[in-house]
């Protein structure tokens, strides 16, 4: 029998919820491309509930206990001697969100001996070391494509808030003023703006997708080029690198993996290349931008604004100077753990555990890692 460790984000503060604001959410089978929404067996939760707080427990425990395994469900993660460290050595499967991220860094899995799967509940396995685990042969494994509609709605949510002003007109509001100068004094219109996203992948194309309608040039970079039936539909133009998008791009939308290649890839020199004035929304990975960068080119006016809800650390601290930088719209790491993204998400830790315990193959399209190389989804998203 196996030991489980799940580790998720602490319940709310008013403690979990005895009710919610909708009594259902829509039911879908599919995804935009095709690929089908995640088919477990069976689930022991209802979609629309709170799952990936720690009493929501991704809906796991009865499933797993029916089967013999032991769940251990945890929020305490970073620290020496946290309830994560503590129970790793004897843990055979480890799961975590990329909202919470349990850090499984080469030292903490050398101290894993029985390790064999992680699982990341959602989209993006940058949290795990992935090269000592393909060196210790550790299968890792994503439910892809579940939040990635949510990611989008997010990140244009945000892009449009910062052109808008919206955030500081809505303080007026809640200080009770009518300060409409103050409001405007930073509000644009977003029609007839460059758009670019960095990479064009399932997230960055339902960016694309969504923005259209309100009539912009749409830009995109990545290292898979779309094909032409679909930058003529939604009307792109592709870039060969970066440089050449930012230059050109009044609002940048990140949405690439992290990597050493992108790794501060938005740093004082690539700042200084964009129009003064841009704006950039990350619902990558924060690790994308150089921090400090950030903070000097918003004080300096060469950035109008950077929004986001991706932070390094996560959980990030309170001094973190993202808090308090000018012009800002950043969101605690919410954008892929609504409560719709967290039935889809759930169903496909679910999925993957009963294909790992009965020696089924996980899909392919679930898999970062297999086998002592990266696999699958990780095999197109990251380089060795």
């Amino acid at each position: 029998m196996a030991k489980v460790i799940c580790v998720l984000y602490p319940d709310p503060v008013t403690g979990y919820p005895t009710s919610y604001a909708r009594d259902e959410i829509p039911s879908l089978s599919r995804y935009p491309d095709g690929q089908t929404l995640p088919t477990p067996e069976g689930i022991d939760f209802k979609p629309g509930t709170l799952l990936g707080s720690v009493s929501g427990e991704l809906g796991l425990r009865a499933y797993l206990e029916r089967a013999g395994h032991t769940l251990v469900v945890t929020s305490d993660k970073d620290s020496p001697g946290c309830a994560f460290e503590n129970e790793l050595p004897d843990a055979d499967v480890v799961i975590s969100q990329p909202f919470w991220p349990a850090y499984l860094t080469a030292e903490r899995i050398a101290r894993a001996p029985k390790l064999k799967l992680a699982v990341t509940a959602g989209i993006g396995s940058d949290h795990v070391d992935l090269r000592a685990a393909i060196d210790r042969g550790i299968t890792v494994a994503e439910v892809t494509y579940c939040n990635s509609i949510s990611v989008a709605e997010h990140a244009v949510m945000q892009i449009l808030a910062l052109v808008r002003n919206y955030l500081p007109s809505y303080g007026w509001v809640v200080k009770g003023g009518w300060n409409i100068a103050d409001c405007v004094e930073r509000a644009y219109d977003l029609e007839g703006m460059n758009v670019g996203t960095v990479a064009a992948g399932r997230i960055g194309v339902a960016v694309l997708k969504r923005l259209k309608p309100f009539d912009v040039k749409l830009h995109y970079t990545d290292k898979h080029r779309l094909p032409d039936a679909v930058e003529k539909e939604l009307g792109l133009t592709y870039h060969p690198s970066v440089e050449s998008l930012v230059r050109v791009c009044d609002v940048i939308s990140i949405h690439c993996p992290l990597h050493p290649e992108t790794e501060h890839l938005f740093n004082d020199d690539l700042l200084g290349k964009m129009k003064r004035g841009s704006y950039i929304v990350n619902t990558a990975r924060a690790k994308i931008c150089d921090r400090d960068a950030i903070v000097r080119a918003l004080e300096s006016g060469q950035l109008a604004g950077y929004a986001g809800d991706v932070w390094f650390p996560q959980p990030a601290p309170p001094d973190h100077p993202w808090r308090t930088m000018p012009h800002h719209g950043m969101t605690p790491h919410v954008s892929g753990t609504s409560l719709s993204a967290q039935a889809r998400y759930a169903a496909g830790v679910r999925e993957i555990l009963e294909c790992w315990f009965a020696g089924r193959p996980i899909r392919k399209e679930y898999l970062i890692v297999e086998g002592g190389k990266l696999a699958g989804v990780g095999a197109h998203s990251y380089t060795a």
